[in-house]
């Protein structure tokens, strides 16, 4: 006797279990306890007796993060759990239930999934959140993105003072060097009291001699600009302290990232020992981490077509009757592990021949733009991560006739016959960019016009 045990999950009242059987008939349902262990072994007493741990089903949606401790416990028990998404249970229960939501209701309604839907359970396998790795490139990813919050609003900053700023500190604003001299000195008159000199020493020491008197040259021109621009106009001081708070938010969180980085490279030593992502071309240990943290084990899917539906690369299908339409990607799965394919793909077509060739012929042949041809290269490149990782063998570089070659060679093989011509290029930016609403063009294309009507008004008073 099997027995389906679906639980809705709360994240600060109290979870609701209701348990069915094999015919979708309850035996008892809306059971309220929490995650304790004494409640959870008064639940699992609950059971009718006779039934084995193994013939025991538990049915959730990842709610947050508090699915997980719940699914480590029941999975000790001998059960097995399955995780549904949200908007699957939330359809059906709108199905049986249009205007009522309840959690006793979604309980039950978990409960009955696999009679009503049995190809929406999926076995929930690994910690989820809970791994390390999986929560760590996560985290990297988050930070990156906060750091380059933090540098654009710095970069507006130093518009205030003039473009002089970025001539004298560089392009890069995320160099260390530049952002401690900004995290001390963004107030031009500070610049000027500090002198060439004592300025010299300053970026010669914080830049292991990279930076010098050509550096303090500079920014002592921009001081005296910046002067000259804004006399006593602007509030020096002020702007100086919202300058160094970013910048020293931005050196912070380069060190955070640094320190991420190291313990993602032994994680993943860990999680990946014969460095079978890694030796994708193009992926780092970074970027390895990232996809194999967010991805899990390959091996848990059915085939490799699941594993591109589960990225969420795949495109969308409407199709009725003699009609087929195909939309952008479903953007289904894992945003992170997307970004990470996105990134890996750029660096793998210029280093795979076959990713080169098939990039070239979406570019030139099928008309698409590079971040179109990107995701059907990151789509390819997931295949065969997945298909490596079965096999338990690194990747393997070849030409068209699938005959290895080095490194070396691919290279020079994808410089010979698949470089997308520049004004193709062009072509194709100029053709995205015209569709778009920029700077230039800041109204919407279905937007109305800003001047008067030109139609009569109606009277609605009229006979």
């Amino acid at each position: 006797m099997r027995v389906w045990l679906g639980i809705d999950v709360a994240c600060r009242a109290a979870h609701q279990a209701s348990l069915a059987d094999e015919r979708g008939r309850f035996a008892w349902s809306g059971r309220k306890f929490r995650t304790t262990v004494e409640d959870l072994h008064r639940l699992w007493a609950m059971l009718p007796a006779g039934v084995e741990p193994a013939a025991v089903t538990v049915i959730m949606e990842p709610t947050r993060n508090a699915w997980v401790p719940l699914a480590a416990w029941f999975r000790r028990q001998g059960a097995t759990v399955v995780m549904v998404p949200p908007e699957q249970s939330a359809d059906l229960r709108s199905y049986y239930a249009k205007h009522t939501k309840s959690d006793r209701l979604d309980s039950k309604i978990l409960a009955k999934l696999p009679l009503l839907h049995p190809d929406g359970l999926h076995t929930a396998a690994g910690l989820g959140p809970g791994e390390s790795l999986r929560r760590a490139v996560k985290l990297r990813s988050n930070l990156v993105k906060r750091r380059t919050s933090v540098l654009a609003r710095l970069d507006a900053l130093l518009e205030l003072l003039g473009p002089s700023w970025h001539a004298a500190l560089g392009a890069d604003l995320a160099n260390k060097t530049p952002l401690r001299f900004l995290a001390h000195y963004a107030d031009p008159h500070q610049v000027r009291r500090l002198g060439r000199a004592r300025l010299a020493r300053f970026l010669h020491r914080h830049s292991r001699g990279s930076w010098g008197e050509t550096q303090a040259d500079g920014l002592l021109a921009a001081a005296n600009e910046t002067l000259a621009l804004w006399a006593d106009e602007l509030d020096y001081p002020d702007l100086a302290d919202d300058i160094a708070i970013e910048a020293r938010l931005a050196l912070h969180l380069t060190e955070e990232i640094k320190d991420l980085e190291e313990r993602i490279k032994v994680l993943l030593a860990r999680a990946d020992p014969a460095g079978i992502v890694q030796s994708v071309p193009g992926v780092g240990p970074i970027l390895a981490a990232q996809i194999l943290g967010r991805l899990g084990d390959p091996s848990r899917f059915t085939s490799l077509a699941a594993i591109r539906s589960y990225a969420g690369l795949v495109p969308g299908l409407n199709s009725s009757g003699l009609s087929s339409h195909h939309s952008g990607p479903t953007k289904s799965g894992d945003a992170c592990l997307r970004e990470a394919l996105f990134l890996a793909a750029q660096h793998a077509r210029r280093t795979d021949p076959t990713l080169a060739a098939k990039y070239h012929r979406l570019m030139t042949v099928s008309g698409k733009h590079h971040n179109s041809a990107l995701c059907h290269i990151a789509t390819t490149l997931l295949t065969r991560i997945a298909a490596c990782w079965r096999r338990g063998e690194t990747y393997q570089l070849t030409d068209i006739d699938n005959a290895p070659i080095s490194v070396v060679e691919a290279r020079r093989l994808i410089t010979d016959r698949y470089t997308v011509p520049a004004e193709l290029r062009a072509a194709r930016r100029a053709t995205q960019q015209q569709k778009r609403t920029d700077r230039r063009h800041k109204e919407s294309h279905s937007a109305p016009t800003n001047g008067p009507s030109t139609t009569q008004p109606t009277d609605t008073h009229a006979a």
